[in-house]
């Protein structure tokens, strides 16, 4: 697969995964930053009495402490529907890589912005009727032949039918 295009290009992670990344990275350095050095210093006294009970303490207060923010993480992660948000904003964002224009952004003025996002649907729309327009007319030009074509076939019956009549008297 070396340099064929066949093998798949790995997929940047996605924002859940970095947002649990970034997570678990800010519990690592809370616990850096309160080492059990730093812990047993400012208990110090019941450290030189205890130190066994004094590290269990500590590990029991860490443990704790990340299980705590663990669980605040994910009710906010639950009650903001942060996974569901995270997913969607991955799929924008892919589905913007394929995008030939580049995102539309406001200028400040809103009568500029209305009118640069409008014009170009409007000016698709005037196209769009347009086309439809000259399609009816065509149908319509068809359709009044054909009923011209009827009127004339009415008026030769009509004049077969006076000319038979005539005959007949």
């Amino acid at each position: 697969a070396g340099g064929d295009g066949g093998s798949p290009v790995p997929a940047a992670p996605g924002r859940v995964q970095v947002f649990a990344t970034v997570v678990d990275t800010f519990l690592e350095k809370l616990v850096a930053a309160g080492s059990y050095q730093r812990f047993a210093n400012c208990y110090r006294g019941f450290y030189k009495l205890q130190p066994e009970m004094t590290r269990s303490i500590y590990d029991q207060f860490i443990s704790q402490l990340q299980a705590s923010i663990k669980e605040e993480i994910q009710e906010v992660k639950d009650e903001g529907n942060l996974e569901m948000l995270f997913n969607s904003l991955d799929k924008i964002v892919e589905e913007a890589k394929n995008r030939e224009e580049p995102a539309w952004r406001p200028s400040g003025i809103p009568e500029e912005d209305v009118r640069s996002a409008m014009v170009p649907y409007l000016l698709k729309h005037r196209s769009y009727l347009r086309k439809v327009l000259k399609e009816k007319e065509e149908e319509n030009k068809k359709v009044a032949e054909s009923v011209l074509a009827g009127r004339e076939r009415i008026a030769e019956l009509q004049r077969l039918i006076q000319a038979r009549k005539h005959a007949w008297q």
